[in-house]
This record gives C-alpha cells, sequence and structure tokens, in this order.
C-alpha cells in the first residue's frame, strides 16, 4: 500500500465480488443477526423484504474481508508491506436496498480526501467512500470510512 504522500484523490480500488448464498446468508444471521427475514426464505416472504435477504451487517463484513485480502494481494504483488494503520471509525453507513439470495455485489473504495496530522506527524488520515453495486448496477451499501496512513519518514516534521 502507498505512502500517504502517494495516495491521489479520486483513485478508486476495486475490491472484487461476492455473490450472497442462501447458505451464506442463513449461517452469518445465525450467528450475528437472527431476525426472521435472514433466516429463512419462508419467513422473509412474510416480512417487507419478500425473500431472504442479508443482513446488513454481513455487507459491511464481506466489504471488510474483500479490503483485506485486496491489500493483502497489493502487498504480495509489490512486496511493499501495507502502510495504513488504525481507523478512527467511519459515518454514513448505509444500507440501500437489500442484498437477496443469489445478488452480487461488487465493492470499491474511493479516495476522497486527505489530510496530514499535526498531532501525529508519522501518520496522514485518509478519508475513503465504500460502496457494494449489485448486478444491476443498484448501489446497496455505502460508507465514508477513515484511516490512518503511514508518511513517508522524510515527510515527518
Amino acid at each position: 500500500m502507498s505512502w500517504f504522500e502517494d495516495l491521489k484523490i479520486g483513485e478508486t480500488r476495486d475490491l472484487g465480488t461476492y455473490t450472497f448464498t442462501e447458505e451464506n446468508i442463513t449461517r452469518f444471521a445465525r450467528s450475528f443477526d437472527p431476525q426472521p427475514f435472514h433466516l429463512s426464505d419462508a419467513a422473509a416472504r412474510e416480512t417487507h423484504f419478500g425473500a431472504l435477504c442479508a443482513s446488513g451487517w454481513h455487507t459491511a463484513a464481506v466489504w471488510m474481508k474483500l479490503l483485506v485480502a485486496s491489500v493483502k494481494a497489493e502487498a504480495e504483488r509489490t512486496g511493499e508491506p501495507p502502510r495504513f494503520g488504525p481507523s478512527p471509525g467511519f459515518s454514513d453507513l448505509k444500507w440501500i436496498r437489500p442484498v437477496f439470495a443469489g445478488d452480487t455485489i461488487r465493492y470499491t473504495s474511493r479516495l476522497v480526501d486527505r489530510t496530514p496530522l499535526k498531532t501525529r506527524p508519522t501518520w496522514g488520515l485518509a478519508v475513503h467512500e465504500n460502496e457494494g453495486i449489485n448486478q444491476d448496477g443498484v448501489t446497496v451499501f455505502s460508507f465514508t470510512g477513515k484511516v490512518l496512513v503511514a508518511r513517508r519518514p522524510e515527510a515527518e516534521g
């Protein structure tokens, strides 16, 4: 992963796709979000969703899994270690449309802002707009994420 100084506003990272199956939706739901519309297609038909759908938390967890895999693959490809640090959080998390069994979601992360930190001169703050778009081109998930990224040693001070 690039140093903070190398990050370019507007750069988009394609994190890849994930297909939500009935099996992985219900497995996640049983462990983390056991609401009827995530556990059974029959039960979901009786709700406003009308069919089995993934937990919003499941869609977010997949984003995280794909981000980590993308960063790891980049590090292996370039021989450079990841340079990001902790995340101070996120905002504007939105589950815009349901994700149904059979949907394939493409996840992306686009850099929208970067700020050197005066209080932590070895780090900069990168802000990303993240989203998931289904196979029909419909945005189903989005949030703004923040992460600390290491600055080049010569950039300190």
